[in-house]
């Protein structure tokens, strides 16, 4: 298959994704809830791995291993993702949007549908690991080695969080406890690091350049468009002068040791 042909693929992922968010939208409207557009863009990454491996005439020991590592990080994310959809009221990042916006729904509908582009843009990895031919290497060890630091770290983050909020007496208070002490974002953190798994699977590949989409666009996405900068208006918003003290104290990205001693 020609590069030509392979660049076709990324168009079926966005449309198939165009669709789902579509769908998600309407559920969106009469649920109110638009945190399903976060369920949504993990399943689209998961499915997209897995059409890429299916497809892909790279080695077939790698495309096995990016069906597995892609479909297993998207379940992951999209079980707890799920659960808090489910069991708690709309994220306060959307109930925000939600006001700012005045419900206006064509808004919503373009926000769901550029969710749909990032899932075809972040799936851009998976077709270059999907390509590679060449011979199984140390490289990709190392891919998989950091893929697991990353699942366990992000896992970790998220119980340690989820742990903290379930207990009524931490109302109104920001999480300092785990890895929340070295890093205000550090879920966000270790999302990051997992696209350096796809790099390193990608290496010898004749679209190795498109893996380094990955950690670049995960970094401006997270840093500075819709990670860290929504989640801290909110998190201000809602917990205050807590929240500006932890900010002080806290790394926002890179786990560091805090300035001194959490309160």
């Amino acid at each position: 298959m020609s590069t030509a042909e392979l660049l076709h693929q990324p168009g079926w992922v966005w449309a198939a994704s165009a669709i789902a968010m579509a769908l998600g939208w309407l559920v969106q409207r009469r649920s109110r809830n638009a945190g399903i557009v976060d369920a949504i863009w993990t399943a689209g990454m998961g499915g997209s791995a897995l059409y890429y491996a299916a497809m892909g005439e790279g080695l077939a020991d790698r495309r096995l291993a990016l069906a597995l590592l892609g479909s297993l990080w998207a379940a992951r994310l999209g079980l707890h993702l799920g659960l808090r959809i489910l069991g708690e009221a709309e994220d306060g990042r959307y109930r925000h949007l939600r006001r700012h916006w005045h419900d206006d729904q064509r808004k919503f509908f373009l926000f769901f549908q550029a969710q749909a582009l990032l899932v075809a843009l972040f799936s851009l990895p998976f077709l270059a690991v999907a390509a590679n031919r060449a011979p199984w290497s140390g490289w990709d060890g190392a891919g998989i080695a950091v893929w697991l630091v990353a699942l366990i770290g992000e896992s970790l983050a998220d119980r340690q969080l989820a742990r903290f909020r379930a207990d009524p007496a931490h109302h109104g208070r920001t999480c300092r406890q785990g890895l929340w002490r070295y890093s205000r974002h550090p879920n966000y953190f270790f999302e990051w690091v997992q696209w350096f798994a796809y790099l390193l699977l990608a290496v010898g590949s004749p679209l190795s350049w498109m893996a380094l989409l990955g950690p670049v666009l995960m970094l401006a996405s997270l840093y500075w468009i819709t990670g860290i900068p929504f989640a801290e208006a909110q998190a201000l918003r809602s917990r205050g002068e807590d929240y500006r003290d932890y900010q002080r104290r806290t790394s926002p990205f890179f786990p560091w040791f805090p300035k001194d001693s959490s309160p």
